[in-house]
């Protein structure tokens, strides 16, 4: 039974048993470890070259988390993180510093991560400069690119961060992301806090960017809904572990994990008479801290079709067929057994019971 959900030999990141516990002191000036919070424990993926993988769960479940471990912006507590064969984790100084060419971030916030006293030119330009990619007025004439590229009037290098809107902003994160011509690139919910309207924007960006630079996506977000256009793959999270991944197709008409058809039935649908007859799945009771999560399967404390096995014993994360991967002893009767049958009402049709694992 397969217990990785990493592929063969052209991924361009491979994520093993990645480990980021932060410790949790005690004592003003003897400070002793009394703990530590398990914000990603166990997490393995791959990404193949040209390849979106949109990775969703409800806030605190370590999704930000793991997209800072592997860029090495967090050094994890354990675990490998592969990027052309090289592992990131075992990097440092200028090595890291030169790897980072390769690897960038598009950050959630756009009015935090921008240095309000730099201008936009100084902003986009500074990346251009560290690396010694080009040299006097050069990089002003790449900044003025960079702004083309995304969407900017190329005559607002001179301006300030705080003379632009959320969506303007973003954009400027998503320039200075690419002035290092990145292949791998994490976007940290890069539309939470933009305006609907402009998220549609801003998700058609990244999808031309690309189509036309060949880039690679970690795409981070805390909905279904958003990653669907997205991404060719996606992997749902609850409380530092990947509980399902799939192609997104499948992951939305066929979901293994109660988790993710609870989420899926949160989904709105643009259709009055679908909504109307259609149950959600209320999931009962809080997400259990990290700093002390519950024994055998994480979502046990939460989950309607719990049994005593689910206590007791983690469920393996297993290879259902074709590349989707459940962390659940009951994924093959689990769409039958929920209530509502949430992912009825996504997928109208019939959904076929999941076959076997595979050996």
């Amino acid at each position: 039974m397969t217990t990785h959900a990493n592929g063969s030999g052209n991924d361009l990141i491979q994520v093993r048993d990645l480990q980021m516990h932060f410790p949790v002191t005690k004592g003003i000036v003897f400070q002793r470890q009394v703990g530590a919070v398990k914000a990603v424990d166990g997490v393995s993926f791959s990404i193949k070259k040209g390849e979106t993988l949109g990775l969703v769960g409800e806030s605190g479940c370590g999704k930000s988390t793991t997209g800072r471990a592997i860029l090495q912006l967090y050094r994890p507590t354990a675990g490998e993180v592969l990027f052309q064969g090289q592992d990131l984790v075992k990097l440092k100084g200028e090595d890291m510093r030169r790897m980072r060419r390769k690897v960038q971030m598009i950050f959630q916030d756009p009015y935090a991560s921008l240095n309000p006293r730099m201008t936009v030119g100084d902003i986009v330009g500074e990346p251009i400069r560290v690396h010694n990619l080009r040299q006097g007025k050069a990089v002003r004439e790449r900044v003025q690119e960079l702004l083309q590229l995304v969407g900017l009037n190329p005559y607002f290098i001179n301006r300030y961060p705080h003379e632009f809107s959320g969506g303007q902003r973003q954009r400027i994160g998503i320039a200075r992301a690419l002035a290092v011509e990145p292949e791998f690139v994490v976007c940290d919910e890069p539309v939470s806090a933009l305006d609907v309207s402009i998220q549609a924007q801003v998700i058609n960006l990244l999808e031309d960017l690309q189509d036309r630079l060949g880039l690679t996506y970690l795409f981070i977000a805390h909905g279904l809904s958003v990653v669907k256009h997205i991404s060719d793959r996606v992997a749902v999270m609850y409380l530092g572990k990947v509980v399902e991944l799939a192609e997104g197709s499948k992951l939305y008409t066929m979901p293994m994990h109660p988790y993710t058809q609870a989420l899926l039935s949160a989904v709105p649908i643009p259709d009055p008479r679908v909504e109307k007859r259609r149950k959600r799945i209320i999931l009962e009771g809080d997400v259990p801290s990290p700093l002390n999560p519950p024994s055998g399967c994480h979502f046990h404390t939460r989950c309607p079709i719990v049994i005593d096995r689910c206590k007791v014993e983690e469920p393996p994360f297993a290879d259902y067929g074709n590349g989707h991967f459940a962390a659940c002893w009951r994924a093959r009767e689990s769409i039958e057994l929920m209530p509502g049958r949430g992912a009825e009402a996504i997928a109208p049709p019939p959904v076929a019971a999941p076959p076997a694992p595979q050996a």
